[in-house]
């Protein structure tokens, strides 16, 4: 027998997690209504009511993602669910966003505590022995402070200032708020990588290929039939390989060798047209070889260093292509000796990339690489009038659900 495997994506599995609970939530006021006895509410239905109406409130605004605004705005109604002195939320680098309640001097603490909670990936709790307060009438006696975590990675904290010595009951609630908070956090990072990656698909219809180049290409190729026949021959393949390569229409992501190759491809064709003016260095540790990058990630990077570095050269110049192993990472550098530019004109031609077409290949990378790896694994170009232009971009050496 044969079995089926459905594959559902993270925004699907989501939703039916989300359809689940309003379930069980609907369910369990229909047997409430059912079973009481009078018009009066029970305590126990009460609390729920109030519970959920507090998590609706706070909801919208931690679904804007994690920033100073939706922090301030959220903490409130999450302080209603632990019940605490004060409660604030700092971001990754443990800079308090938001702060609700009193005890404000405290923050250094806060701060201080957060960062081994990043820096362990664990739940801390300084206890009332290692609190130092001269603010009279101060009355905290604990701090606790959970991790914020987005599909794996801890993007902030969470911290509960107690009136007293934290107990299970304090701990197990502050992990249980900083767990929903995660959650709709996530949720903002899903709804913004979606819209991201919608952008990038676009973009990519137009940059698998330059216009410019087919166009070159063939023009070249058809120079070398009289002159050269078996050049224009293998030139003929190399495009006809290079195109199919291109335009596969399986997976969204390849291997560093298989882009390499790709690549390899592409400069024969582009030396046929600039000779000697056209160099390539390779140096590529052999342990990043089979490291998973999005499609078509570095042609576009190369491309553009042919066309916007060395082809306004009169002597042309060398791409340069680094491939480091760095631990968890790959960090793979494409770098020439060309024109260069000012960097505050490419910073436009990329937020104008596409309605110009300028640099259209690096923002659809930039755009992929973001999608795939997180806003941390974007592009970094560093480049001048006149020095070249350089163009870093790390590699995760592996991410769930990421392979070619």
């Amino acid at each position: 027998m044969l079995l089926a495997q459905v594959l559902v994506s993270p925004a699907t599995a989501v939703t039916v997690i989300a359809v689940v609970a309003l379930a069980a939530i609907v369910a369990f006021l229909l047997w409430s209504r059912r079973t009481k006895r009078n018009n009066a509410s029970s305590p126990l239905e009460k609390a729920t009511f109030s519970t959920l109406h507090t998590v609706a409130l706070a909801a919208p605004v931690l679904r804007e993602g994690l920033s100073p605004h939706s922090a301030s705005q959220a903490l409130p109604y999450l302080r209603q669910l632990v019940d605490t002195t004060a409660l604030a939320m700092t971001d990754a680098r443990c800079t308090v966003l938001g702060w609700d309640g009193g005890a404000d001097q405290h923050k250094p603490d806060v701060e201080a505590v957060a960062d081994t909670v990043v820096s362990t990936g664990r739940q801390q709790l300084m206890s009332h022995t290692a609190i130092r307060c001269n603010q009279p009438g101060c009355d905290v006696r604990g701090i606790v402070v959970v991790p914020l975590e987005s599909d794996g990675n801890i993007i902030g904290t969470l911290a509960a200032l107690t009136p007293s010595t934290a107990g299970p009951p304090v701990l197990r609630t502050t992990a249980e708020v900083a767990r929903y908070v995660s959650g709709q956090l996530e949720l903002a990072e899903l709804d913004d990588s979606r819209e991201r990656l919608n952008r990038a698909e676009v973009r990519a219809l137009r940059a698998q290929i330059s216009p410019h180049f087919v166009y070159n290409a063939l023009t070249t190729i058809a120079s070398f039939i009289r002159t050269d026949p078996n050049r224009a021959r293998e030139l003929l393949i190399e495009f006809a390989d290079f195109t199919r390569y291109s335009f596969r229409s399986a997976g969204e992501y390849t291997t560093l060798t298989d882009e390499l190759d790709n690549i390899n491809r592409y400069i024969r064709l582009e030396k046929a047209r600039f000779g000697n003016r056209l160099n390539i260095r390779l140096q590529i540790d052999s342990e990043v070889l089979n490291v998973v990058l999005p499609f078509l990630a570095l042609q576009p990077l190369v491309e553009n260093a042919v066309r916007h570095g060395l082809s306004g050269k009169p002597n042309g110049g060398t791409i340069t292509i680094r491939a480091e192993n760095a631990g968890t990472e790959c960090v793979i550098v494409v770098e020439d000796d060309g024109v260069g530019m000012d960097p505050d004109r490419l910073n436009e031609d990329l937020d104008d990339a596409h309605l110009s077409g300028a640099h259209v290949g690096l923002g659809n990378v930039d755009d992929r690489m973001r999608s795939a790896f997180g806003d941390n694994f974007g592009l970094v170009v560093d480049t001048a009038i006149g020095e070249g232009m350089k163009i870093t971009l790390r590699v995760p050496k592996f991410r769930a659900g990421i392979r070619a």
